[in-house]
């Protein structure tokens, strides 16, 4: 069976609300846009949906290269560019100390009503970079405010063996994947150790633990249960986490596109 791209997802600030794309440019730190901004608290740490699931209903769009926020009830609102001149805050995403650049107090009140606690928007640096987790990624592999890797890659046929099993189907925004496998058998990916996409290589570097935020309802905006967590563990654990998607790192940069045919380089035998 053959292998395509059926969706490709954008979330330019961590935990708010993304969008999809039929064509999207692949940057070596990931789609275009993805993760470049964050929420952080006051102090600078960290704000995502595990302690506030309503950061969800806060939608975000690209225009002429600006971000756009938009909230029901509230005019949208468009970040400022980023100025090397602005104040510059230093956060951690998982261990990690990453660089960031402070957007400003009108952006700070916006999101700050939006989610309903004081919050503020920083930028990653152009300037900076963020180097992947060297026990399993190459010196050259750079992330931006992601939790680790620069993509996320899920097959359809996961999501549709997970539905299978659970009363209540949820959908593929639950996991919040850069890249969606159409023709694949479920959790096939798993074995999968490169890929190419056109002229575009692709290193599949390690399954994907998860965290809470797959139970949250993203269209509500509120921790809806359990699930799919639950029934997840039930086949997907291993020594302590549970695993659904792969984190993958681009070989080279270009062009994706929903429909483009995705080949097998490199994969690993089941054990």
């Amino acid at each position: 069976m053959s292998l395509t791209i059926s969706a490709l997802n954008v979330y330019p600030v961590k935990s708010l609300g993304g969008f999809s794309l039929q064509q999207c440019r692949l940057e070596f730190t990931g789609l275009a846009f993805d993760r470049r901004w964050m929420v952080v608290r006051p102090d600078g740490k960290m704000l995502t949906q595990r302690s506030h699931p309503q950061m969800a209903l806060v939608g975000t769009s690209m225009e002429n290269d600006n971000l756009v926020l938009d909230c029901f009830g509230m005019d949208s609102h468009t970040v400022p560019p980023t100025d090397a001149a602005m104040t510059r805050i230093s956060s951690e995403v998982w261990g990690d100390e990453v660089p960031g650049i402070d957007l400003g107090d009108e952006t700070a009140l916006w999101l700050s009503q939006a989610i309903g606690d004081r919050c503020r928007l920083i930028a990653f640096p152009a300037s900076e970079e963020r180097q992947c987790d060297p026990a399993v990624s190459l010196p050259g592999d750079h992330t931006l405010y992601a939790d680790g890797f620069p993509l996320l890659i899920v097959s359809q046929s996961s999501l549709d063996g997970l539905n299978g099993k659970l009363e209540a189907p949820v959908s593929m925004s639950r996991f919040r994947p850069n890249i969606v496998v159409d023709g694949a058998d479920p959790h096939a990916e798993d074995r999968w150790k490169a890929v190419q996409i056109g002229e575009i290589g692709l290193r599949l570097v390690q399954a994907c633990a998860r965290c809470s935020v797959p139970t949250v309802d993203p269209d509500a905006g509120v921790l809806a249960g359990p699930e799919p967590i639950h029934t997840l563990s039930s086949y997907r654990e291993r020594d302590g986490e549970i695993y659904f998607g792969v984190n993958a790192t681009p070989d080279s940069e270009g062009l994706l596109s929903v429909g483009d045919a995705i080949t097998i380089v490199a994969s690993a035998h089941e054990h």
